[in-house]
């Protein structure tokens, strides 16, 4: 793959600060409460969410495009759950909640989503690894 775009990130542990190369992001990141942390902070599990959301709204409007189909109204929920899995360390599992515009609902809408789990970058890197589960609504 050649990359048209890179970011870049540094973090210094859960309990530190998170900058990205160019400063726009500059974040205080803290354990979550149900975690055993302070929650004065946001965490990895958030900014996961945050862009994986991001993406996969994207890409319900990219795949929207080609199939001459308006998304403008749709929205993408992530939830990003963290937990220990059977090694004992810890794994995520994630839930896209994808609101759909009442045009959309039924199986042409289910369709599109499915369409954009495909084609999304962050369901590419996530397929296999951690399950993801899309909820249409």
């Amino acid at each position: 793959m050649d990359a048209l775009y890179t970011a870049a990130a540094t973090a210094n542990g859960r309990e530190g600060r998170s900058v990205s190369s160019d400063g726009r992001l500059d974040l205080q990141l803290a354990f979550p409460p149900a975690l055993g942390g302070n929650g004065d902070g946001t965490n990895p599990e958030q900014l996961f969410a945050a862009g994986y959301a991001a993406c996969f709204a994207s890409a319900l409007g990219a795949v929207g495009r080609e199939a001459k189909i308006d998304t403008k109204d749709a929205s993408v929920t992530a939830e990003v759950g963290i937990g220990k899995d059977t090694d004992g360390g810890f794994a995520l599992a994630v839930t896209l909640r994808v609101e759909l515009p009442e045009s959309l609902q039924g199986e042409a809408g289910r369709k599109l989503v499915e369409q954009a789990h495909a084609f999304c970058p962050y369901s590419k890197a996530t397929r296999g690894n951690i399950p993801v589960e899309l909820v249409v609504e």
